[in-house]
């Protein structure tokens, strides 16, 4: 299950993530990004209270921020696993 939150601002979109980034999740949010992208407004992901991301849901990350999205996390595993996409670990 993932919960996602959506705040549409003026020039901004920022997604909120809750749960899994897994299976098909990561198409989901990609859907949901591809719309925000089309929009052309800046991306902000924030993995609020996500509990685990698979390979899929983490390149769709390493995508997403290759595309200029911002990403921010919250606990140690999420922050570990942002830190290493934007250092370019993880591609």
């Amino acid at each position: 299950m993932l919960k996602i939150t959506t705040h549409n601002d003026p020039g901004q979109i920022s997604f909120e993530l809750e749960g899994r980034l897994t299976g098909a999740w990561v198409e989901e949010f990609k859907t949901c990004w591809q719309q925000a992208a089309a929009a052309n407004k800046q991306v902000v992901v924030r993995l609020k209270e996500v509990m685990f991301v698979d390979e899929a849901g983490k390149k769709l990350l390493i995508d997403m921020h290759n595309q200029g999205a911002t990403l921010a996390a919250e606990g140690c595993m999420m922050k570990a696993i942002i830190e290493e996409i934007i250092r370019g670990e993880g591609q």
